[in-house]
């Protein structure tokens, strides 16, 4: 079950949620430098992320699952925010460039129809990037964030069910290496814990960052490969020398 909007607001809302937002961010902005006339899809909740590519961008939206709820996204302006079923997005096929999945694979309940889906809408050549749970991580012990909720994933489970989907695992990053201590005692430096993070428990990570493109192919079943050697074989055979 998809956490409630409202629990998301309140949670980036606050001290650890502002340290998660620059951690998660920093990431996100390394695996995509520049999205510059490119289409951004946000879908589950992303819009805290969203603002990095704001006026870059060539069109952005956020769609978010209809039992989670809605909220305004800018705060000014025309909202670009909307509810959604995320296993029929009311998109065109191939008309997304990119698109920042957050705080909604560890909770589906239709995991594979929903990655199908966002499949479906993204564009040959688009990419596709999952924030999820780790599930060695300590933010996926701790129910006072949003990370401690759902079904946190392995980087073989994340490369498993993404191949299940047609998406290829390209890129992995990760985030949250400093514990998740509430907001009396966050650290003063998090960039810090960040860095030695990185070097010291990098397994240890909150957060698994995997940016994924479409494949456009269809894999052959083993079988099929069988008949088509044996085929081959039988050619060879009849042939004249």
């Amino acid at each position: 079950m998809h956490l409630d909007v409202i629990d998301l607001h309140a949670f980036y809302s606050s001290p650890p949620g502002d340290v998660a937002r620059r951690a998660i961010g920093n990431e996100i902005r390394a695996i995509w430098p520049n999205l510059s006339g490119l289409s951004l899809l946000g879908m589950g909740y992303a819009t805290p992320y969203l603002p990095l590519f704001e006026d870059e961008a060539a069109r952005t939206l956020a769609l978010m699952p209809a039992s989670q709820g809605v909220m305004r996204w800018p705060g000014e302006g025309a909202s670009l925010t909307g509810l959604a079923d995320e296993t029929r997005l009311p998109l065109e096929d191939a008309s997304v460039d990119r698109i920042l999945l957050a705080h909604m694979l560890e909770t589906s309940e239709q995991i594979r129809p929903a990655l199908r889906e966002l499949w479906r809408v993204l564009a040959p050549g688009g990419k596709l990037l999952i924030l999820a749970p780790n599930r060695i991580g300590l933010w996926a012990r701790r129910e006072t964030t949003p990370f401690g909720h759902g079904r946190p994933f392995s980087r073989g489970q994340l490369t498993g069910l993404l191949r299940d989907c047609l998406f290829s695992p390209e890129q992995w990053s990760a985030a949250l290496y400093m514990p998740p201590l509430g907001r009396m005692l966050m650290p003063r430096n998090p960039e810090g814990w960040e860095r030695i993070g990185k070097i010291l428990w990098p397994r240890f990570a909150g957060v698994w960052m995997v940016e994924a493109s479409k494949q456009i192919y269809v894999p052959i079943p083993e079988q099929s490969h069988a008949r088509i050697r044996q085929m081959i074989k039988a050619q060879l055979q009849s042939s004249p020398n």
